[in-house]
C-alpha cells in the first residue's frame, strides 16, 4: 500500500508542476494550454484515489476532512477554468489573463493549503 500511494503522490505533485510550470512559462502573455487542463485532471483522479488509500488503511486514516473537502473544491474550480481556457486556446480565441492567471494561483494557493495545514 505505501508503494501505491508514493507513486500517487508522485503523480499528484507532477500534475501540479504541469500547471503552475506552464503558467510560468506563459507569464509575459497568460493563456491556459491543453497541458495544464490534464494536469489538474491528474490532479483530481490523483487526489481522490490518495483519499481512498488512506481510508481504505487500518484504523484512523489521520485525514482532516474539511482541508480534504476545501481542496477539492478548489481543484474542481481549477478544472473547470482549465477546460474553458483550453478550450479558447484550441479555437483560437482570446484567455483573458485573467482566467489565466486564476488557474495558475489557485493551484499555487492549493499547494500552500496541502504543506501548511
Amino acid at each position: 500500500m505505501d508503494i501505491l500511494q508514493s507513486f500517487l503522490v508522485f503523480l499528484h505533485i507532477l500534475g501540479a508542476a504541469i500547471i503552475v510550470g506552464l503558467w510560468f512559462a506563459r507569464i509575459k502573455n497568460p493563456t491556459v494550454l491543453p497541458g495544464q487542463f490534464h494536469g489538474a485532471l491528474l490532479q483530481l483522479v490523483t487526489g481522490l484515489a490518495l483519499v481512498a488509500v488512506a481510508e481504505a488503511g487500518d484504523g484512523d486514516s489521520g485525514l482532516i476532512h474539511m482541508k480534504v473537502g476545501i481542496k477539492l473544491v478548489i481543484a474542481l474550480v481549477i478544472a473547470v477554468l482549465a477546460f474553458i481556457g483550453q478550450r479558447r486556446y484550441k479555437k483560437d480565441e482570446k484567455v483573458s489573463a485573467g482566467l489565466a492567471n486564476s488557474v495558475g494561483i489557485l493551484t499555487i494557493v492549493n499547494i500552500a493549503l496541502a504543506t501548511m495545514w
